[in-house]
């Protein structure tokens, strides 16, 4: 793992809960404890919203620290490219 970036695991990670997450929530099942009789319509629209926005937000934060979106980004690929450090 030490060639890894602490905050590219850390997105990773996240992403893998989000997904799993989602996953549940599709199949009707929640990831927290929660027995039929707390769960009421409100609450479960609430979780599959509040699940579904974490999902999102964890996927775009994951797809936009990973690729070269940024002008920034795109300089730093530019420069890795010449330096043979790139695809």
């Amino acid at each position: 793992m030490k060639n890894f970036d602490k905050g590219t695991v850390i997105r990773t990670v996240l992403l893998l809960i989000a997904f799993i997450n989602q996953t549940l929530v599709m199949f009707g099942q929640t990831a927290l404890p929660i027995s039929e009789e707390q769960v009421q319509t409100a609450g479960e629209s609430l979780y599959v919203a509040g699940s579904t926005i974490f999902t999102m937000v964890t996927a775009i934060i994951a797809w936009f620290k990973n690729n070269y979106v940024t002008e920034k980004g795109k300089k730093q690929k530019e420069i890795l490219k010449q330096k043979g450090l790139s695809k």
